[in-house]
């Protein structure tokens, strides 16, 4: 079992930690995203560079490791048990993978442990791990994101909503582990938010441009 934890918590970390958009600025734009705007290796900053394929491309791809490695965590545990898990298990070993995953993207070792704030590697995570719980708390997110403009209220928000959805709308057994790591991730999520929490107190926070509307000429 310890065997089975390790190899699932190493694997998750090392998915996470991939540094997509560090790497997708320095290798497109040759420059250094930690030394745009906030110097967060995320989405939200990527598109500080002004180059909004990134942004979305960095967007995905943070979502979509946190989907590999939640999908690889009854893999390992699988190979490493030499047996099918039940879906208590099951489930144990997608929330073990979910929570590496997202320490593994805030925390990176390659970038002195100086990483994103998890929200596209979380919703990444538990699309796979709570698929509706996980579309629900993005609806938050667009929702905010829609009527407040400011990304990191949507962030914190959707985060904050989403241990709620999941309790409603996850069925079958739902292991204590499970149940934690949903919040743990949540408040992980949120407390990297602390200095535009601070911002939003204060009023100073950016907003988010939306696209202005274009007029025609009879």
């Amino acid at each position: 079992m310890l065997q089975a934890i390790l190899f699932i918590a190493a694997a998750a970390y090392l998915l996470g930690s991939i540094p997509t958009g560090y790497l997708l600025v320095r290798i497109f734009l040759k420059q250094d995203v930690r030394h745009l705007g906030s110097g967060n290796i995320g989405a939200t900053n990527v598109l500080r560079s002004g180059n909004k394929a990134l942004g979305a491309t960095t967007f995905f791809l943070d979502m979509l490791k946190g989907c590999a490695a939640v999908w690889l965590g009854p893999i390992l545990a699988t190979l490493v048990l030499s047996g099918p898990l039940d879906l208590s298990a099951h489930r144990n070993a997608q929330a073990l993978a979910a929570l590496f995953a997202v320490l593994g993207h805030m925390f990176p070792a390659w970038l002195g442990f100086r990483g994103g704030k998890g929200v596209a590697t979380g919703f990444g995570v538990f699309l796979v791990a709570s698929t509706w719980a996980a579309l629900a708390a993005i609806g938050v997110f667009f929702l905010v994101l829609y009527f407040s403009r400011y990304v990191s209220l949507a962030s914190i928000l959707g985060s904050a909503a989403f241990p709620f959805f999941a309790w409603l709308l996850v069925t079958g057994p739902r292991p204590p582990f499970f149940i934690a790591v949903q919040c743990i991730v949540a408040a992980l999520v949120i407390a990297k938010h602390h200095q535009n929490i601070r911002r939003l107190l204060a009023g100073t926070e950016s907003r988010f441009a939306l696209p202005a509307r274009k007029t025609g000429h009879p």
